[in-house]
């Protein structure tokens, strides 16, 4: 038989157990195609110019190269484990180390440079898609056009030929390294079996989950506001991450059998088929996939967080320009504010005016600050302070006070109560009041506020702080107009002439903000998807591949099981139940990690936090299943094959 014939006959045995391999690689070389195509994109430019998207992508295009070569890197070394006994026999009949890695090469040469031309082409015809995704979230009006780039071509061909040298590389050195005794072997000391737990196994899984669930404890107290210095909070990030990630390796290492363990002590070792099948063969394996396993759920956590946070950011962004920006317009001086509303009276559009006079007092808040914050240096702050009759709705005594515009972030960070005695700090006189509440919608914009609470107060109170105002604490404003379009069809309009006026950075657009904010998280939402997808599919896959190996190594368990009596539907139950957890652990500590991280420091991205979040993990749960499901089904092949 010649060499072609065998490649030829070994690819057509073999293509069974590649074509999860091929299609993720596939996938991979599509992804990285399309995502490499946005940079040479001529329609891009818009986004290149005002959000340094080019920049983005391409440090986003190193990170995705990262994560589809450890992925391959790791596939192909579970291949060539499941194909040790095909090479053990080649040098039974007398092959050389070399003609067999010569034969493997080829193989793959074909195998893999065939998958990639694929990829290509689907990453080209998806490449307009993806564009068209991005314009829509980043509300850039451009025309998206189906265009093949030769940078792009290139730029893949080279990233995933030096992949494909690295696998050579590897497949070289596992092939020289292996004797043939060794080559039978290999599969069947993939996985690491242990009979019994030891005290110290015991004693390692109830650390994993102190540590996992001190680190949760930190991430909920980090902004409470008892941290205030850059390197307490550094120091505490840093620990939180050391915590969660050990704690998940020594969860994978003990924790999970030892709760398993306890469940099978709890039953006395009377046992059921489902409970053999799914927790005597977790708590033996998941300790030897304990680092693997640490990875996946920390990446996991990783793209969960930073997905959500992007979202919060995008879902939350105009929310966020009404807290920035209350009003549909914001001007400073009387002479923008007549110019601007001239043009709009002009064009028959009509409109409402705020105006408020600000004068800006130091107010000693050590009374309302949170009991962690109390006794700290920043014990008084320079706030905003209006009249209550330039604010609509207000009737307060002279001994009273509001706070409006509040946010998250002051109340976490910072850590103000809803009310309590503050005082007031003229130039030569000080004020006693009391804070009634606070209310987090704004009454001035952050050029007047600079994102702190403006503080509302009854009018013979603001008289007497302005005639005894501190000049060294007044800002170049002192007016605030506002003005909002009654017509919110004809607000777009409105933008259009408030643009052409071009006040200088002098005056601020409510719907301006809110569609930067949007452009700009858009894009980093955009970039952190595309990654946190290619990770979900190469993660999915690497477990999916274990759940392979797992399957052919139990093939006589399932063939002993099947004389016995058993039916193919109760052996399926069992494993159903298997990959939950197979499959369920990683995720739902994932997500749980996730959660946490987005929970200490969500308040800084938006103001919203439940919807966005869930609609993240809702997306990522069903994609991960998706890897479950699959496996269930190569199991049952494997179970009707067994008899």
């Amino acid at each position: 038989m010649s060499i072609n014939s065998l490649i030829y006959r070994n690819l057509k045995k073999n293509i069974k157990n590649y074509f999860l391999y091929v299609f993720a690689l596939i996938f991979s070389v599509a992804l990285y195609f399309a995502f490499v195509t946005l940079q040479y994109d001529p329609a891009m430019e818009e986004l290149k110019g005002s959000m340094k998207g080019a920049a983005a992508l391409k440090a986003a295009s190193v990170l995705l190269v990262a994560i589809v070569a450890i992925f391959l890197l790791y596939a192909n070394n579970i291949f060539i484990k499941r194909r040790s006994k095909e090479i053990g026999l080649f040098q039974l009949i007398g092959m050389t180390k070399g003609k067999i890695f010569k034969i493997l090469t080829l193989e793959n040469l074909m195998l893999y440079f065939g998958s990639m031309l694929i990829g290509i082409f689907a990453g080209f015809s998806a490449s307009r898609l993806i564009l068209m995704v991005l314009f829509k979230v980043t509300d850039v009006e451009s025309e998206a056009t189906l265009r093949f780039s030769t940078e792009a071509l290139i730029q893949t061909v080279i990233v995933f030929a030096a992949v494909y040298i690295l696998i050579m590389i590897m497949n070289y050195t596992f092939i020289k390294r292996q004797s043939i005794l060794s080559l039978f072997r290999a599969v069947s000391t993939t996985q690491e079996k242990v009979k019994k737990m030891s005290m110290f196994e015991m004693l390692m899984g109830l650390a994993g989950i102190g540590l996992i669930l001190y680190g949760y404890y930190l991430s909920t107290d980090m902004f409470s506001g008892r941290l205030t210095q850059i390197n307490e909070l550094f120091m505490t990030m840093i620990l939180i991450l050391g915590s969660v990630i050990i704690g998940t390796y020594l969860f994978y290492k003990g924790s999970v059998s030892f709760i398993f363990n306890m469940i099978r002590k709890s039953k006395d070792g009377y046992l059921s088929l489902n409970e053999v099948l799914s927790l005597s063969s977790i708590m033996f394996r998941m300790k030897s996939n304990a680092l693997l396993l640490t990875v996946i759920t920390t990446v996991s956590a990783l793209a969960i967080g930073l997905l959500s946070l992007s979202y919060i950011s995008y879902y939350s962004a105009e929310k966020s320009a009404e807290q920035s920006i209350p009003n549909d317009f914001t001007v400073t001086s009387p002479e923008h504010k007549k110019q601007f509303t001239e043009v709009l009276s002009a064009q028959n559009i009509a409109y409402d005016e705020v105006h408020r006079n600000v004068v800006y007092v130091n107010v000693d808040v050590s009374q309302i600050l949170g009991s962690e914050a109390e006794g700290k240096d920043a014990e008084s702050m320079p706030l905003a302070v209006v009249s209550e009759k330039q604010v609509e709705g207000m009737d307060l005594t002279p001994k009273e006070t509001l706070f409006a515009g509040t946010s998250d972030a002051i109340d976490k960070f910072v850590g103000l109560k809803e009310s309590g005695n503050i005082t007031l700090h003229g130039n030569t006189s000080s004020i006693e009041q009391r804070l009634i509440r606070t209310d987090k919608k704004a009454i001035l914009s952050w050029n007047f506020s600079l994102g702190l609470p403006s503080a509302i107060v009854e009018d013979s109170v603001y008289q007497q702080l302005d005639q005894d105002k501190n000049p060294e604490l007044q800002r170049e404003y002192s007016e605030y107009f506002g003005i909002d379009i009654q017509d919110e069809t004809k607000i777009e309009q409105a933008d259009e002439i408030f643009q052409e006026l071009n006040f200088d950075g002098k005056a601020m657009s409510q719907i301006d903000l809110s569609t930067e904010q949007k452009s700009n998280m858009g894009l980093v939402m955009f970039v952190v998807g595309f990654l946190g997808l290619t990770f979900l599919i190469t993660s999915g896959c690497i477990l999916y591949f274990k759940q392979m190996d797992e399957a052919e190594e139990e093939r006589g368990n399932y063939t002993i099981l099947r004389k016995l009596g058993f039916t193919q539907g109760n052996i399926l139950r069992g494993i159903q139940a298997k990959q939950l957890f197979n499959f369920g652990i990683p995720l739902i500590v994932g997500l749980f990690h996730g959660y946490f991280a987005v929970q200490s420091g969500w308040f800084f991205f938006g103001t919203e936090l439940y919807a966005p979040m869930i609609m993240v993990m809702l997306l990522y749960t069903a994609l991960y299943s998706i890897f479950g499901f699959l496996s269930v089904l190569f199991y049952k092949k494997v179970i009707k094959e067994a008899l």
